[in-house]
This record gives structure tokens, C-alpha cells and sequence, in this order.
């Protein structure tokens, strides 16, 4: 038997949805603004419909792309930023590899030693173990990084992690339009979508790649939603 495409069900194609989808987590938009440029090329969608999408999608397309991905390099820098979600400051762990590659992104209530090693098992399920990790000097670092990478060597001196704090101001920027997220939920899918984007317009994935450069992101979205 057939699987149903995931898109079975929806009253607009795949090109509409993935088409929305994609100007939100590329370019700083709102739902609203997603739901004008639609009806300016005649198609009507409530930004409700939008959010929906960018939602249910957004993972899914993060998922069919993964066999395509970059393995990541092998030093990385890791660091927590913040977010507001339902007007409470909210934590996400980030890290990115030497050559700009995010390698994943967790969204937190807290701090913690606990989500420290959820990050750290999140990040390494994407096929490579560092041999440095450049983190702040929170507490929780030292100890999750002897349990899980014991062999690698652990950098928290000053400035060395400029690189992922200036990369934070990306994701910065994005969220900036939105005035705050209303579930942890959200904040996850957006910032992931977000680091999604950035790493196919870096060349991180084997996607559209026989398609301009200007034209790759769009085509990378066309053929993810082929597999959907």
C-alpha cells in the first residue's frame, strides 16, 4: 500500500504550502505578512493557515532532509541564547561547527544540567564527535561534556566563543517581527526551521544543487516536498 503524501488532506498544493512556508523561515515575516503576499499572487490563505503550516511542516521537511546533510566538522562552539515564550525569557542551545554549520538547536525552560545533556544528545545524533567544544562557563558543560565526549578537548576561554554568539544574532533577527512566541513548541520549530535555512543557503546540504544560487533554497523545497 501507498503511504498518503503528508500533504493529503490540505485544501492548497504542495507548492502553496512549501511556498509559505518557506518566505516565513527565510525572510523576517509575520503570518499576516505571509497571508498578503499569497493574495498578491491570487491566492487567499489565512495567516492562521500559515502558522499551521509552518507548524506541521517544518519538522517534516527538517526530517526528509537529513540523509542529504553535511556531516558536521569536527570543532564546535556551543552557547545558550534567550527567547520570550508566553512573556517568560526561554533558553536555546545552539552550536554550530568551524565552518559556520549549524549543527542543532534546543529550545529549554531552564538551564540545566539536564538540558545540557539532552543538547549534547541531540547534536551528536547528527554523525560526528568533536574533537574540541568551545562552550561558556556555565557549570553544567564540564560534566555533561566528561560523560559524553570525554576524549575531546573543552575551550571556555574568554571570547573564544564569538563565533556562535555572533551567529545568534541571525536567529535574533528572524525573531525579532514575531513579539514574543506563545509554546515552547513554537520557539523549537521556528529556530530549527530557521538553522534549516541558513545551513541550505551555507551549501550544507546536497540539495538544489543543480539550480542557481539564487534559486537553491527554492529548489531544495521542491524537492523535499517531492518525498513528503
Amino acid at each position: 500500500m501507498v503511504p498518503a503524501s503528508e500533504f493529503a488532506g490540505f485544501r492548497f498544493p504542495p507548492e502553496v504550502i512549501t511556498l509559505a512556508v518557506r518566505w516565513y523561515l527565510r525572510y523576517s515575516l509575520s503570518y499576516r505578512d505571509v497571508e498578503e503576499l499569497l493574495a498578491e499572487r491570487g491566492i487567499v490563505v489565512d495567516h492562521v493557515s500559515a502558522y499551521r503550516w509552518v507548524q506541521r511542516f517544518t519538522p517534516l521537511l527538517i526530517d526528509a532532509a537529513r540523509p542529504c546533510r553535511d556531516i558536521p566538522g569536527s570543532r564546535w562552539f556551543t552557547d545558550e541564547t534567550y527567547v520570550k515564550v508566553a512573556g517568560r525569557w526561554t533558553y536555546l542551545y545552539r552550536a554550530i561547527d568551524q565552518f559556520g554549520q549549524v549543527i542543532d538547536v534546543l529550545a529549554s525552560e531552564k538551564r540545566d544540567l539536564a538540558a545540557t545533556r539532552r543538547f549534547f544528545t541531540r547534536a551528536l545524533a547528527h554523525g560526528r564527535r568533536p574533537v574540541e567544544v568551545t562552550t561558556d562557563r556555565a557549570a553544567a558543560y564540564p560534566r555533561v561534556l566528561d560523560e559524553q565526549l570525554p576524549t575531546a578537548h573543552h575551550v571556555d576561554a574568554r571570547y573564544a566563543n564569538n563565533k556562535v554568539e555572533a551567529d545568534h544574532g541571525r536567529l535574533k533577527a528572524r525573531l525579532r517581527p514575531m513579539r514574543g512566541l506563545k509554546r515552547l513548541r513554537s520557539a523549537q520549530v521556528i529556530s530549527s526551521g530557521h538553522a534549516f535555512v541558513q545551513n541550505l543557503r551555507r551549501g550544507h546540504y546536497e540539495l538544489g544543487t543543480d539550480a542557481e544560487p539564487r534559486h537553491r533554497l527554492a529548489a531544495a523545497f521542491t524537492e523535499l516536498a517531492l518525498t513528503l
